[in-house]
């Protein structure tokens, strides 16, 4: 059963991706990079809530999903299933609008991912799938 549903968005940008690093005091996942995104609240579309959480975090638009993700993550021992879809165009410039969550955010290239704490260990090889697809 799952209890917590999560979006996320893969910024790509030339050759980079976007990670967000979580602040050292958060209660989940403290001190790694991550993935911009959050949780979907009850009743949500998980595709709505992508948008919002993109805005609430990013201070970025990024236009409604018309396909489902293109990644889903499910960890059925913690009862999370995270859905990733693919952003390369969003509207705004992207800032940290959400300081209470992350200290930094950051574009990489595919050689800097395995140097950096992660949120999650499938994290590097679909963040060097992703960079491969727009090299």
């Amino acid at each position: 059963m799952i209890d917590h549903r999560l979006v996320a968005g893969l910024f790509r940008a030339g050759d980079g991706v976007l990670l967000c690093h979580r602040r050292s005091d958060r209660r989940w996942y403290p001190d790694v990079w991550d993935l911009p995104g959050g949780h979907v609240d009850d009743g949500e579309n998980p595709r709505r809530a992508l948008v919002r959480e993109l805005r609430e975090e990013l201070g970025v638009h990024v236009d409604v999903p018309t396909e489902g993700p293109d990644t889903v993550i499910r960890d059925r021992d913690a009862r999370i299933e995270l859905s990733i879809w693919l952003i390369d165009s969003w509207r705004g410039e992207i800032v940290n609008v959400a300081p209470d969550e992350h200290d930094d955010i950051r574009w990489f290239a595919a050689g800097d991912i395995a140097s950096l704490s992660l949120a999650h260990p499938r994290y590097p090889e679909l963040l060097r799938r992703a960079l491969g697809d727009v090299l």
